[in-house]
């Protein structure tokens, strides 16, 4: 697992062994969260998305506590996945990073709790499936705009994004902010040191 451009978020990039049957890989293993981050992911809920060319789902996060981490990768197709860090007070807050996720490298990433993540489908269709530490719980649950000029987050210029009501209907990270909507960083952190030391 390496950093992917700040502190809680990861991208994952495992080893895959071929012959003539084709593939095997271990495309999620507890310790690599444990010794990047000092805590086992507890698994609440395996989400599923199947998305065709252009869809793009996010940015979501949810309150912390207890938010929802979340270990994502691409099982068929391709998508551009994206982090935004989210945490109010955080040195790297507004920055986002990306990584494509596809079926040929088999990548992925890991987020914690007070990170916002969405992804675009760059294939015909693409199959996203996700860990999630806590189940989605609505109430708990929010977005920013993904095509808010103030994140700036650089999506394909050559396919038309296509978004949920719900998700184009997402306030700007200036009215997110403004709203009291987003995580504290201090929280975060608190949260973080309780996963280790394993009082949550």
């Amino acid at each position: 697992m390496q950093e992917l451009g700040f502190e809680a978020a990861y991208l994952v990039t495992p080893t895959i062994h071929s012959d003539d049957r084709g593939d095997f890989l271990e495309w999620f293993r507890a310790d690599w969260i444990e010794e990047a981050v000092g805590h086992r992911l507890g698994l609440a809920q395996a989400n599923c998305s199947v998305s065709r060319r252009g869809v793009l789902r996010g940015i979501h996060f949810a309150d912390v506590p207890v938010g929802q981490a979340k270990f994502v990768t691409c099982v068929s197709g391709a998508v551009l996945d994206v982090a935004v860090d989210l945490r109010v007070g955080s040195p790297t807050f507004g920055r986002w990073a990306a990584a494509e996720l596809d079926d040929r490298t088999r990548s992925a990433v890991y987020l914690a709790e007070g990170i916002g993540h969405g992804f675009m489908a760059l294939s015909e269709q693409a199959t996203v499936v996700y860990l999630c530490s806590q189940p989605y719980a609505p109430a708990r649950e929010h977005g920013v705009h993904p095509l808010d000029p103030e994140l700036g987050i650089r999506w394909p210029e050559d396919i038309t994004p296509v978004l949920s009501p719900k998700d184009a209907a997402a306030p700007s990270l200036a009215d997110a902010l403004s709203g009291g909507l987003l995580p504290d960083y201090a929280t975060c952190l608190a949260y973080y040191d309780k996963l280790r030391t394993g009082g949550a």
